[in-house]
């Protein structure tokens, strides 16, 4: 039986290519985040439960979504972090760029790409949770 996790995270094509851990690190952050909002009370009503998707992308990939029509209301977080939230499909789509800068300063240092992503994911997951009247995590 396969079910879908409220939190899900997509990284595109380009960033899988240029960093050969980023998919093992996505996939446990993404289990991370979904217990943690979990623990912090977000899913109380199994009925209304949220399905969010973080989308990890690079910075053509992040400037091509922003010129997409997407459905729902959209909410710009930062520079690098837009979202539009579908209330009566109950999705929230959620698009990050990983910067040309934070490029240059992560590849030749992989290392310290999931330390990174966890600081930024959680952050991302803390602006919605404020947006959306949720405890933060």
């Amino acid at each position: 039986m396969n079910t879908d996790l409220p939190i899900s995270i997509v990284v595109n094509d380009e960033l899988l290519d240029l960093f050969v851990t980023i998919k093992s690190i996505v996939n446990k952050l993404e289990a991370q985040l979904n217990f943690q909002t979990l623990a912090a009370g977000w899913y109380g009503d199994e009925e209304n439960i949220l399905l969010i998707t973080l989308y990890l992308l690079s910075p053509e990939d992040f400037t091509f979504q922003q010129t997409q029509s997407h459905d729902g209301e959209f909410s710009y977080f930062a520079d690098d972090v837009f979202s539009y939230h579908n209330q009566p499909h109950k999705q929230l789509s959620c698009f990050m760029a990983i910067t040309e800068t934070e490029l240059l300063w992560l590849q030749p240092q992989e290392k310290i790409l999931s330390g990174y992503l966890q600081k930024k994911l959680v952050k991302v997951i803390n602006l919605i949770a404020v947006k959306l009247l949720l405890q933060k995590i």
